[in-house]
């Protein structure tokens, strides 16, 4: 018989558990701001593409404020902006925050929530917020580095977003100040240090291949949900391997 897995709590003796000293809560927030505002400044490109699309600047706010999820948003707008259907473009964002809801599997684990803070929880629900969530060793740590990332990206997401829109044509091509990389940027800092498995490895491989071939002939937002069912492929396998290597602990 197996020995029993900590409880949703945190009064187990499990090192997950154990609460956090001075410097892992430094840690964390030093990670979580760099991420939190590398990202949020990349919302002034939106802003200034959603006014290009053709969207009011009230428009083009109320889909950070309510939607909150990038590649969703450059999605809509770039398919508004080429002339496309308003019907494709509410698909293909939609397809592309489903990978959303497959991080909130993971999250709602770490979080333990109910109520309105959990709701509060799913509108943060993010890229950003999950990687920092579940890349810290200590349950008490990804949830600080969960909210602290996902609120910290919301703040400045929609500031950059108004004064994006604000300034509209006048800030020219976004590309040319370097904030479409600024977040790729933060994201690659972010994972680079989790590659040292091979588990991981393998996930970023597979993910990359599947990219580069499903981008060319699939619809924006596809090669997305692919790599994260990717991902849970992989993740599923590694656990199951792992479970079969592993003794039976006797309780």
């Amino acid at each position: 018989m197996t020995s029993a897995a900590p409880t949703s709590h945190d009064d187990g003796e499990h090192p997950a558990y154990a609460a956090l000293t001075a410097g892992d809560r430094r840690a964390v927030l030093r990670q979580s701001l760099s991420v939190g505002i590398a990202t949020g400044a990349y919302g002034i490109s939106f802003g200034a593409l959603g006014v290009a699309s053709g969207l009011t600047t009230l428009q083009t706010v109320a889909l950070s404020l309510l939607l909150f999820s990038g590649g969703s948003q450059f999605a809509l707008v770039g398919i508004l902006g080429a002339g496309g259907a308003g019907s494709a473009a509410v698909a293909t964002s939609t397809l592309l925050g489903v990978r959303n809801g497959l991080y909130a599997l993971q999250t709602s684990r770490i979080l333990d929530l109910g109520g309105l803070r959990r709701l509060a929880a799913a509108q943060i629900t993010i890229d950003e917020s999950t990687a920092v969530a579940v890349g810290q060793e200590k349950r008490r740590a990804g949830r600080l580095g969960f909210w602290v990332t996902g609120v910290t990206v919301f703040v400045f997401w929609n500031l950059m977003t108004l004064a994006g829109a604000v300034v509209g044509n006048a800030l020219g091509d976004p590309q040319r100040w370097g904030l479409d990389a600024a977040a790729a940027a933060a994201f690659t800092a972010l994972l680079w240090p989790r590659l040292h498995n091979r588990d991981a490895a393998a996930t970023m491989a597979l993910a990359v291949a599947i990219a580069l071939l499903a981008s060319p002939v699939l619809p924006v937002g596809v090669p997305v949900i692919l790599t994260v069912l990717a991902a849970v492929v992989v993740g599923l396998a590694a656990h199951g391997r792992h479970e079969r290597v592993d003794p039976e602990v006797e309780s």
